[in-house]
């Protein structure tokens, strides 16, 4: 959690020195020192354990409105996703990688939703109403781009706005699926975009058979199942269900580089 934390205030700090953070005026002085600590933790707290923000509010003594407004507001400026962009450069840069990949593994999962919640149907084939995550993921699991879809929606028309997305940062490799990524309508649109969409067989004989590093994409779903935010879906907007699955991530990978740093003097 400290990582987190830590990692979380680095960044608030550089969005608030290069200006896209303003400081609005208010009645109220915005948090600073140790409450935005305990805030930036309380929100981690709502991600990882599934916590109400009521509930949340009421162990941290800072009020669930004052929580929510932090966290609405960062998502909207983009906090999560330059975070997280930082520190998945930052992560290919340690282990001798370039910070920018050649190919990414596009697939989707669908997970049960809450009736209140932004965007829902039925996915036929797994029985479950609810939404459909959407990602592209370099080699070590990290998410280049995420979108969510009704689960009624194929998947070769939801991974058109993440194509969208990779496109928009300057990918123009590969973009590695199983075979539910075949078709015509789906290559032409990526090639539009610059990128090449291969469908790869991942079973055989009804078992699943790692193909490349396609299979890393499925460890990256493993990951989020742990966040019990991100079980059952309750979020009203498709932004903040985006910024959740980029807090996990971004946990996952503050971990990584707190261990990382504390390696190198050992070695």
């Amino acid at each position: 959690v400290d990582a987190f934390v830590d990692e979380v205030l680095v960044e608030l700090a550089a969005m608030a020195k290069d200006g896209s953070r303003p400081m609005r005026s208010g009645p109220k002085p915005p948090l600073v020192g140790p409450a935005l600590r305990e805030a930036v933790m309380a929100i981690w707290c709502v991600g990882f354990c599934g916590m109400q923000w009521w509930a949340i509010g009421q162990l941290c003594e800072i009020p669930f409105g004052t929580l929510y407004g932090l966290f609405a507001r960062w998502t909207r400026l983009g906090l999560w996703r330059r975070l997280l962009e930082r520190l998945r450069r930052r992560w290919r840069l340690a282990c001798g990688d370039a910070p920018e990949p050649s190919a990414v593994v596009i697939d989707s999962r669908s997970c049960r939703s809450a009736p209140s919640c932004c965007e829902r149907g039925i996915d036929g084939g797994k029985k479950i109403r609810g939404v459909k995550i959407h990602v592209a993921v370099d080699k070590y699991g990290i998410p280049l781009a995420i979108d969510i879809s009704p689960a009624n929606r194929h998947d070769t028309k939801g991974i058109v706005p993440v194509l969208r997305t990779l496109a928009a940062g300057g990918f123009d490799g590969a973009a590695l699926g199983d075979l539910g990524y075949r078709g015509e309508r789906l290559a032409e649109a990526g090639q539009a975009l610059g990128i090449n969409v291969a469908a790869i067989a991942r079973g055989r004989d009804g078992r699943f058979v790692p193909a490349g590093i396609c299979w890393v994409v499925e460890r990256s779903f493993a990951w989020l199942s742990r966040y019990r935010r991100l079980n059952i879906i309750f979020e009203r907007s498709k932004e903040h269900l985006i910024a959740f699955i980029a807090i996990a991530f971004i946990s996952i990978l503050s971990r990584r580089m707190r261990r990382l740093v504390a390696e190198e003097p050992c070695a």
